[in-house]
């Protein structure tokens, strides 16, 4: 992709995530989008069939990043300017979410998180598996490895969504060690 459709793309998705921050995803239609965007129709639908995949690609976009930097010890980000990353997955994620790239923590928690939640979620799931429960599955194994990575993924959204009720007081630390002492014993 050129410069030009890359600053294209990145127009639509900040005209989209800020409507989102206004209004609910169903009350919001392609030509608001458009609109805030400043392009023109036959440019959004070069980019995006509908507003529908334009969500699906933000979605993509948004947690696919901060999902490969945790699976990635060596990404920094800028987080870790002292050299210490962390040793947890999931205090990595959380400390991404803490820096709201991108606005996400707005998304999580708008009118229409319902959409985000279930798309961090399925981005949790391949994360949760490959780093967590293939890994470290000592006890439990009879129960089936979908339902614990179905379960985890949905504790971790829901332990986001309460950080953020609180206004974020928990440092990522402390909300990883609350995290992984409820969730190490079904492993």
């Amino acid at each position: 992709m050129d410069r030009r459709q890359q600053k294209t793309r990145t127009a639509i998705f900040s005209a989209f995530t800020s409507l989102l921050a206004e209004k609910s995803y169903n009350k919001i239609t392609v030509q608001e989008i458009i609109d805030a965007a400043n392009v023109g129709r036959t440019t959004f639908y070069a980019h995006f069939q509908t507003k529908d995949d334009l969500l699906k690609e933000l979605c993509e976009e948004l947690f696919g990043h901060i999902i490969s930097s945790a699976m990635d010890c060596t990404h920094t980000h800028g987080l870790y300017s002292d050299g210490n990353a962390p040793e947890s997955m999931f205090c990595h994620l959380l400390q991404h979410l803490q820096e709201n790239d991108k606005n996400i923590i707005g998304l999580l928690s708008c009118e229409s998180c319902d959409i985000f939640l279930r798309y961090f979620k399925d981005s949790l799931n391949d994360l949760v598996q490959s780093q967590f429960v293939n890994q470290n599955r000592k006890t439990n194994t009879d129960i089936p490895q979908d339902f614990l990575i179905n379960h985890i993924s949905s504790s971790f959204v829901e332990m986001v969504l309460w950080w953020i009720k609180n206004r974020m007081k928990q440092t990522p630390m402390e909300l990883d060690h609350y995290f992984r002492a409820v969730i190490e014993p079904i492993l």
